[in-house]
Parts: C-alpha cells; structure tokens; sequence
C-alpha cells in the first residue's frame, strides 16, 4: 500500500515506519527532511506540505502529528498552539481527502483518552458517553470530528484514543524512570487515579491491525485490557526495578509546578480496548508487570 504518515519521528511515527516499511511504501510530512532521513532511513518520501501529496494516489493515511501536550505549562497561547497543531492539520489532511476522485480507502488519525477526562473509578469502553468537558476533552473531540469529517462511503475513519505509551527510550516511562531507579519514586496525589497504558511495541501492532481489519471504524481505545491505579503502577514499577516507591508526590505541589496541565496527573481513567479485543486483537503485553519488565 501507499501510506501517508504524520507525526512519523514521534515516539509512536518512527517506531511505526519501521515496521511498515518493510512491506508499503511510505510518505511523511515532516519540516525538517535531513533530520528525518536520519531518523527513518532513505528509503521514505519526504514531504514538507499537505499539498505536496496526491491523496489520490494514497490508500492510507496514518495521522499521529500534534504539539507534545505536556511539554509546557498551559497557558492560552500554549493551549491554541496544542490545538492547532492536530486539529488544523487533521481538518486540512480530511479537507484533501474529500476533495479526491478515488480518495484513501482508510483514514487513521489519532486522539487520546482524555477524550473521556476525569473518571474516577468508572471502567470505560468506547461507549461510554458520561463525559467530564475539560481541556483534554474539548481538545480531542475536536480532533476526532476534524478526522470524521472525512468518513464516506470510500474512505473508513478510525479515531485512536491513545493511553500512556510505555516505551524505554521515550515518553512518560522514562521520564519516571530517573527518579524510581533512585528509590524516589512514589505514588502521585491520592494514588487512586487510573493509568490507562499500552507497551509501544503493542501501539504499533495495533495501529497495523487497524490498517488491515476493514471492519474497525470510528472511535478505538488503544491501551492495554489491564488499566492500573497510580499506587499500583508506582508499586509495580519499583518492583520492576527493585527499589521501593515510598514518596508520594502531593497534588498540591504538581499544582503549583504544573498549574492547570498537573489535572493529567491527579485525576485518570480506567479505560479498556473493547473494540480491538472484541475485534480479535491480541496484546503481547496485557499486564503492566510483563510491559515493565521488557522495558526495565
């Protein structure tokens, strides 16, 4: 197939062409060429504009680009830059393919479960419609409708609620892993927060069976069927590297660190993959101790 990817030297993109390239042909935007040649191998096509590909001549568009979320504390120029980033470029990537006489046949383009925002204990599948209208909410959906507004008879969309990518090079892992491997680590505010992740190598095998099961359409949870509390992840990790986790980290302190971007941290979602397990996927990491001790 002829693939278009965005987001393609992100943690996620760049773990993705690897294994897609051995078998497609692949496009990325990218704005700067020479840094992603690097990155990805010679063997891509690399493109610094929308308007730079053919949609027509595309079969699937891979849409994971996006200002990272928590690299800033949000203020409102940072928020509109966070917006910005994924749902200007989704809606002009939808726009494109509209517009085409034989259009993709498959539009994947990502989201987060902070679609659902704060949901205490509550387990949630793609279903669920209880919704806490926060930042992360209005931000994703969005970004989803962005996406849905190139749904037709032609062209499948499916929306990737993504959980916390576990990953030991990047991502939120290892940035926790510094202060755990010191015996510093410890649960965040009351701890009874749900952690929705997934093992990187699990995102990118599900983002291929997505491409490949025409039956999957609309909204799909990618995280793993074993969501965790923040105590538990905490014990878990310090299990995993044989130091204890004793020092909790107080929500008021993220508070004043973090501002209003510290919500991602205190308040969670116990979030389950219901569509991909009812589809036939299988997890090679279903629980976070195994996903930990691949990457410990």
């Amino acid at each position: 197939m002829n693939i278009f990817i965005t987001g393609a030297t992100g943690l996620v993109g760049s773990a993705l062409c690897k294994k897609l390239k051995r078998v497609h042909t692949l496009s990325v935007l990218t704005r700067d060429t020479q840094s992603a040649e690097q990155k990805l191998g010679n063997e891509l096509c690399y493109v610094n504009d929308v308007s730079n590909i053919n949609f027509n001549t595309i079969d699937c568009v891979i849409n994971l680009a996006g200002e990272p979320i928590v690299n800033k504390r949000w203020s409102s120029q940072q928020k509109q830059k966070i917006r910005d980033s994924r749902i200007g470029l989704t809606q002009q990537i939808s726009d494109a393919i509209m517009q085409c006489d034989t259009p993709p046949h498959t539009f994947i383009s990502g989201s987060a479960i902070g679609y659902y925002g704060r949901q205490g204990s509550q387990l949630i599948n793609e279903q669920y419609e209880k919704i806490h209208p926060e930042f992360s909410h209005t931000l994703c959906d969005d970004w989803e409708q962005a996406a849905l507004s190139a749904q037709s008879q032609h062209t499948r969309v499916c929306v990737i609620r993504t959980g916390i990518v576990l990953a030991s090079h990047g991502g939120a892992l290892a940035k926790m892993l510094p202060p755990f491997k010191l015996g510093l680590g410890g649960p965040i505010a009351s701890g009874e927060q749900g952690m929705s992740w997934i093992h990187l190598d699990d995102m990118v095998s599900l983002l291929e069976f997505t491409l490949e099961t025409p039956h999957l359409n609309g909204a799909i949870n990618a995280t793993a069927p074993s969501p965790v509390s923040n105590y538990n992840f905490s014990k878990i990790l310090a299990k995993a590297l044989h130091r204890p986790a004793i020092l909790p980290m107080p929500a008021w302190v993220l508070n004043i660190l973090m501002g209003e971007m510290a919500d991602l941290l205190i308040h969670g979602q116990f979030v389950l993959p219901q569509k991909l397990v009812d589809a036939g996927f299988a997890f090679t990491y279903p629980t976070l101790s195994k996903a930990l001790d691949s990457l410990t």
